[in-house]
């Protein structure tokens, strides 16, 4: 048995290596690591919702590999957090901090995300090609999230570069190592802000932890890693997706330049189109189960692509074209159910804000290579590009 989505091509253009999948069984066996072990993989627009939705799918990473042998390192603060945890202590956790990340809480940052675009788009080269992605997809989000946990100026670079090194795929020992980084940077951060508090939201979850809610302090290091890296990561690939997207589909981009009020609007068909996060993370079966007719037994990993069900044309008809007046906001991007992300509120204005500045200062923005030529990120759980290329 062969995984189609170790193919080299897939990196480029996973979407119809997903759909003959999908067309063949939504929900199929694909080999998992050495000695035969396997996983599901979940295609189908109506079998990844109903997974990400299913109580016998459980995300206790601890639960499953207890008294597995492992060779990995991965620093407790990484592998054990609010995203690998089911009820009831992902709804304590998840209490502790959706208040931050609300539409009320987000409009408040918007100010900060438009000066912070305005001065990123200000530094962009004039006739010459650049980075997209280290122009602006990167350095945005990054801002924002180390601004709102209190992260210094000095120290966003490390922290991207331990993030980025979190999805190496296929190297074990980088993504170790970059957990364990991460890891020891919050507790000395966290040290700093219990010395010297502040207002950060880091600041409000080191009060929740010495008041009533008693977070340990393990769970306070863990917060703030899952925070500082999905708080980043998801949106960068967002900005990259998105505005090659439009590249690609200068209808739709012309679209969006002479009426940048209708973006938000079309923000959910972006998210649709070409998903940051190709899958979602870590679930396994606590049963047996049956999903999309297929049968899977219990202590199974299942791997839901989001990517994949966001393409099912049962669910979005002519699903392989970018539609702007398409109702795409069942899509599955940002998951569903009790893990759905936190930060969609503000990924969502931070894409809004950087479109629609980029958009107004910069009509003429265009592909400085072609297509094929572009490099994705060698991950399985997100689908970003390494680097964007662009002129104007």
């Amino acid at each position: 048995m062969t995984d189609p989505t170790q193919d080299p091509r897939f990196l480029q253009d996973p979407y119809p290596t997903y759909a003959a999948m999908r067309s063949a069984c939504p929900v199929q066996a694909v080999p998992s690591g050495s000695g035969g072990r396997l996983s599901y993989l979940v295609t189908g627009y109506a079998e990844a919702r109903e997974a990400l939705a299913d109580a016998r799918l459980s995300k206790d990473t601890a639960g499953f590999f207890a008294g597995k042998e492992s060779k990995r390192r991965l620093h407790p603060a990484v592998a054990h957090n609010m995203l690998s945890s089911d009820p009831p202590e992902h709804t304590r956790l998840r209490k502790l901090v959706t208040k931050a990340f609300t539409t009320g809480a987000v409009a408040e940052l918007r100010p900060f995300i438009a000066r912070v675009t305005e001065d990123l788009l200000d530094q962009w080269p004039v006739g010459e090609p650049f980075d997209f992605v280290t122009g602006l997809a990167v350095p945005l989000p990054v801002i924002v999230i180390c601004e709102l946990l209190g992260v210094p100026e000095e120290d966003r670079p490390d922290i991207r570069r331990w993030s980025g090194e979190l999805f190496a795929a296929g190297q074990p020992e980088v993504i170790d190592a970059a957990s364990h980084s991460l890891a020891d940077y919050m507790t000395d951060l966290i040290a700093a802000k219990r010395r010297h508090p502040g207002k950060s939201l880091l600041d409000r979850l080191i009060s929740a932890r010495d008041g009533h809610d008693r977070l340990s302090e393990e769970e306070l290091v863990s917060l703030a890693v899952l925070l500082l890296v999905a708080g980043h990561e998801t949106t960068t690939n967002f900005l990259g997706n998105a505005t090659l997207s439009l590249l690609q589909h200068p209808a739709e981009l012309d679209r969006l330049r002479q009426n940048p009020d209708d973006i938000p609007t079309v923000l959910d068909e972006l998210l649709r189109f070409d998903s940051p996060v190709s899958t979602a993370t870590f679930r396994y079966t606590t049963e047996a189960i049956t999903l999309g007719g297929t049968d899977i037994p219990a202590g199974a990993p299942v791997l839901v692509a989001l990517g994949a069900a966001n393409r099912d044309p049962e669910r979005f008809p002519s699903p392989d074209q970018l539609d702007a007046n398409r109702d795409a906001a069942g899509h599955l991007a940002f998951g569903h159910g009790i893990h759905r992300c936190v930060g969609a509120p503000l990924a969502k204005a931070e894409a809004e804000i950087a479109l629609r500045a980029v958009l107004t200062r910069f009509p003429g923005l265009r592909l400085a290579v072609p297509p094929d030529q572009l490099q994705w990120r060698h991950a399985r759980l997100v689908r970003g590009l390494t680097s964007l290329p662009v002129l104007y």
